[in-house]
């Protein structure tokens, strides 16, 4: 029968074995969802110390209904493979705890349902079947460690026959402890100091990973200490090509980073010259309007003063005469016919002589044109200066569409490099770990060396008294002695 060195496997409560944080569910009962949210995050990130964290968020629950709290309790899910992980576990001998600093309320109904060996959390205090806004428990005061030093007393096992599984900051004292700090789906103040780091929201993602530090265990146990001594060099050789990997990818995200502000930098630069020019353009065409709306007023103006002071009267007449002549030109008539329309047009061409425009209006007139034709030059001008910019706005903007893909090609090959580096460092996590136990076991291999030495330079030395006064009863006798058995005598003070 194989026998498992981990022998306690604890747990958080919230966000580990149910899929919720308890407390921001309760708050949302008691209406203050918000204020508890923004407090529970601030000590999962480790931001203020637990104690403060729970005692300003149950302060912020009182007056809440106990039977209502009951009711959100018993609807908060187990998180997915909870269940089965834990049947697993008490399957293959291990004790099962959890430490949380969750409440009473919550957690107790959940002790017989899943078979926990060991629950501690904290309780609310009630009153009149409201809650009073206190708390108290070995959660309060206390940290996580010191209560899994208590189970640990208890059990008459050590730090080194446990596996601790959290999620935020108030874990850190145990996962530090124990022989396996699992970070499930945790903050990342808790990742950087857990052994293995599960981020699917599966607890039976941690089967696995015991079951590995079992089996390195037990192959440790089988091993003899050169054989030891081979697998920590074979380890260590790892461990250093591990480490040149992780820093090669970690380099190369920073190179990849850098690149990505470069470019970044430069896009910002370019999108702002873009603006420049859009907006050097705008500022141009209000130009060009402005141009257009007065040569057009001072057009109109000209057409107002042609229609004045016989203007009118003589277009019409041009006019009717250009239409006389045409019929005249394009249409077959008889004698009488065309003498009419001949006589007509004359008599209209003598009238039209008689028509005398106003010289002041007509010399008003050419100085009105030769004013629209500068607005008019202007128009066109300041268009093409327009245009100009337009053009040259066109193709920043094309620059920003090519460096900014060019950013987001750099941006995903840093997170790239980033999460093969983070994947490396966790390697090399779970390396130094082994590595780590293989030192506790050439230390207990050494210690071993060291006691068996010792019982047998005990034995020895019992062989030699024996045989020192054997020598010395035939000295008595009046042999004589060697200088081999004096030595003897004198080294065990017989004489």
């Amino acid at each position: 029968m194989v026998i498992f060195l981990i022998k306690l496997v604890v747990f958080d409560l919230d966000n580990v074995i149910i899929d919720a944080e308890a407390i921001d569910e309760i708050g949302k009962l008691a209406g203050v969802e918000e204020e508890v949210m923004e407090i529970t995050e601030k000590a999962m990130q480790g931001d203020i110390d637990f104690e403060t964290s729970i005692k300003e968020r149950v302060q912020l629950l009182k007056g809440t209904s106990v039977e209502e709290i009951k009711s959100v309790a018993e609807k908060l899910p187990l998180m997915e493979g909870a269940e089965e992980t834990i049947k697993a576990l008490k399957e293959k001998g291990y004790r099962v705890a959890v430490i949380s600093g969750s409440f009473d309320l919550v957690a107790e109904p959940l002790k017989d349902k899943l078979g926990l060996d060991y629950l501690f959390c904290n309780r609310l205090h009630e009153e009149d079947g409201v809650l009073t806004g206190e708390v108290s428990g070995p959660l309060v005061e206390n940290s996580k460690y010191d209560v899994l030093c208590s189970i640990l007393e208890e059990e008459g096992i050590t730090h080194k026959e446990c596996v601790a599984v959290g999620d935020g900051a108030n874990d850190i004292s145990m996962i530090e402890a124990v022989r396996l700090g699992i970070a499930f789906n945790a903050k990342p103040a808790l990742k950087k100091k857990a052994d293995a780091v599960v981020e699917k929201k599966d607890l039976r993602e941690i089967l696995p990973i015991i079951e590995k530090a079992v089996e390195s265990d037990d192959k440790l146990k089988e091993l003899s200490y050169d054989e030891v001594m081979d697998l920590k060099n074979e380890y260590e050789e790892k461990l250093s090509s591990i480490a040149s990997e992780r820093d090669e990818l970690n380099e190369k995200a920073r190179e990849m980073k850098e690149r990505r502000d470069e470019l970044n930098s430069k896009l910002r630069e370019t999108l702002n010259m873009a603006v420049e020019l859009r907006d050097k353009r705008n500022e141009i065409n209000a130009q060009v309007e402005e141009n257009k709306k007065l040569r057009d007023q001072i057009n109109q103006e000209i057409r107002k003063l042609e229609w004045s002071s016989g203007g009118r009267d003589r277009i019409k007449i041009e006019n009717e005469i250009k239409r006389i002549d045409k019929i005249i030109e394009t249409r077959v008539l008889d004698i009488n016919k065309e003498n009419e329309l001949v006589k007509t047009a004359n008599e209209l061409r003598k009238k039209l002589m008689k028509i005398q425009e106003d010289q002041e209006v007509r010399e008003k007139a050419m100085e009105l044109k030769k004013k629209s034709e500068e607005y008019h030059e202007k128009v066109v001008s300041l268009s093409e200066e327009a245009q100009e910019y337009h053009e040259k706005m066109l193709e920043y903007f094309k620059k920003t569409d090519e460096i900014r893909k060019e950013a987001d090609e750099a941006h995903e090959k840093f997170l790239e490099f980033r999460r093969m580096a983070s994947e490396k460092h966790e390697e090399f996590k779970s390396t130094l770990g082994e590595i780590k136990q293989i030192n506790e076991r050439i230390n207990a291999l050494r210690s071993r060396s060291r006691n068996v030495k010792r019982r047998a330079d005990r034995e020895k030395n019992l062989e030699e008294k024996e045989k020192a006064k054997e020598i010395y009863e035939k000295f008595k006798e009046g042999k004589k002695l060697s200088k081999e058995e004096l030595l003897l005598l004198q080294k065990h003070r017989i004489v």
